[in-house]
C-alpha cells in the first residue's frame, strides 16, 4: 500500500457510519469539518503566541495558551486524524467521539473554548477560541436537526380548541377550566 493510498484511506474512513446523518447537507458535513480544522489551526498558533505573553510576567496568559493548543490539539485529533499518523490509537479515540451523538461533540468543544477567553482576554484568545467555539455552535446547529415544514409547524400552532379532540401528533387536550384568552379574545391583548 502506497502512503498516498494510507492518507486517502484515512480521510474516507469506510467502516464508519455517518453520524451527521444523510438528513444534513453536503455543505453543513464538510465545512464544519473544515472549520473545525482551521480552528485548530489558528487556536495552536495563537495559543504559543499566548505562551509567549510570559515575557509580560502574565501567568494567566500562560495557563490560558496551553490550554488553547492542547484544545487546538484536541480539536485537530477530532477533525483530521489523518494529521496523526505516527499515533496509532488517534483512530481509534476519533471513531469513539464519532459515534457519539453530535451535540457531545458541540458541548466539548464549547467547554474547551471558554477558559483561555476567561483566563487571558485578548485577540489572541478571542480569536483562536472563537473558531472552537463557533464549531461548536454549528455541531450544535446540526444536532438540532432540520426545521419542520411550513405544514408541520402551522399544524403545531393551531390552538387546542381548534382541534378535532384527538391526541394525533402529541398534542395535549386543555382541561374546561383553563381558557385561552390570548388568542381567542383579541382585545385581551389590544392596547387600551
Amino acid at each position: 500500500m502506497s502512503f498516498a493510498e494510507k492518507i486517502t484511506g484515512l480521510l474516507a474512513r469506510p467502516n464508519q457510519q455517518d453520524p451527521i446523518g444523510p438528513e444534513q447537507p453536503w455543505y453543513l458535513k464538510y465545512g464544519s469539518r473544515w472549520l473545525g480544522i482551521v480552528a485548530a489551526f489558528f487556536a495552536i498558533l495563537f495559543g504559543l503566541w499566548n505562551v509567549f505573553s510570559i515575557i509580560t510576567l502574565s501567568v494567566s496568559c500562560l495557563v490560558a495558551g496551553i490550554i488553547q493548543m492542547v484544545a487546538g490539539f484536541v480539536v485537530m485529533l477530532l477533525e483530521a486524524p489523518c494529521c496523526f499518523v505516527c499515533f496509532e490509537q488517534v483512530n481509534v479515540i476519533a471513531d469513539k467521539v464519532d459515534s457519539k451523538p453530535l451535540y457531545f461533540r458541540a458541548g466539548l468543544y464549547i467547554a474547551m473554548a471558554i477558559p483561555p477567553i476567561i483566563l487571558c482576554f485578548g485577540l489572541a484568545s478571542l480569536f483562536g477560541s472563537g473558531l472552537i467555539f463557533g464549531t461548536g455552535v454549528v455541531y450544535g446547529m446540526m444536532a438540532l436537526g432540520k426545521k419542520a415544514s411550513r405544514e408541520d409547524m402551522a399544524a403545531a400552532a393551531t390552538s387546542p380548541t381548534q382541534m378535532a379532540g384527538s391526541q394525533a401528533g402529541g398534542q395535549m387536550q386543555m382541561g374546561g377550566d383553563q381558557h385561552i384568552t390570548l388568542m381567542e379574545d383579541p382585545d385581551v391583548w389590544r392596547p387600551t
